[in-house]
């Protein structure tokens, strides 16, 4: 009996195994079957270029750098207001699920901000901070900070009370409480938060840059729109999914190291 017990542990890495190398195909197939149903709508007429155009734009814009400034311009501006969202969104987000005097003072703020897209702020931070990297910065700093602040409190708020009450009766200050239970357990939705605040990120810098920018992906493709250079337009669209993409990853990554208690399906 006590072999035929270990056998279903001996086999659960051997399936894990099995079920990412299947996931890993499906992902590869996914790939490719998107790209043959690009080239298929650009040979049928549509107005898109052809995959092979666009590796030979992403060749020539890589083998002159400009890519390579675009790209670095665009993610400076990124790690740059997300990470500054980010440091400031999680301390604002304990504090307001943490001290009921605090949520009632800062939430209706937060509240009201969060519901005004930091692209309708553009036109008024250009007013005020003028066009240099300052404006670009603030509204991905308004684009982290809102998404990962909602994600925080949540979390905080959402911490099982009975975790909470049995510190208390083992005789944990609320110090401790906070540091040993509400922290780990509002992990998780910090790091949903984050994502979120991520992908918001990206979306705002692009904006802000089709508006005011000498550099960076969105102006490129801003430049691009105006002489219907669709190829240079696909490259640097293509550049930010990646980016994005491989952003993402490193978060989920961190997320799985962070919450490795967590139960996972």
């Amino acid at each position: 009996m006590a072999a035929q017990s270990a056998d279903p542990a001996k086999k659960a890495p051997k399936v894990r195994a099995k079920n990412r190398t299947m996931l890993l195909v499906l992902n590869v197939v996914s790939v490719i079957a998107g790209i043959l149903i690009w080239w298929g709508f650009s040979l049928a007429g549509f107005r898109l270029p052809a995959p092979v155009e666009v590796v030979e734009r992403a060749a020539t814009v890589i083998g002159d750098g400009t890519l390579a400034t675009d790209l670095a311009a665009s993610l400076s501006r990124v790690l740059i207001g997300f990470a500054l969202g980010t440091l400031v969104a999680i301390p604002v987000g304990f504090l307001m699920g943490w001290y009921p005097v605090a949520r009632a003072f800062i939430e209706p703020w937060v509240q009201f901000f969060r519901t005004i897209p930091p692209l309708a702020i553009i036109p008024l931070v250009i007013v005020l901070l003028g066009i240099g990297e300052q404006p670009k910065i603030f509204v991905i700093f308004l684009a982290a900070f809102f998404a990962c602040v909602i994600s925080t409190f949540q979390g905080v708020i959402s911490v099982d009370r009975t975790l909470i009450n049995a510190a208390r009766v083992l005789g944990s200050k609320d110090g401790g409480i906070f540091v040993r239970v509400v922290i780990p357990a509002s992990t998780p939705f910090i790091l949903v938060g984050m994502r979120v605040g991520l992908g918001a990120s990206w979306a705002t810098v692009v904006a802000a840059e089709l508006i005011a920018a000498q550099n960076g992906l969105g102006a490129r493709m801003q430049q691009a729109q105006i002489f219907y250079d669709l190829p240079t337009i696909f490259v640097n669209l293509i550049a930010i999914g990646i980016l994005g993409l491989l952003m993402d990853r490193i978060l989920l990554f961190a997320e799985t190291k962070l919450t490795g208690w967590q139960e996972r399906r």
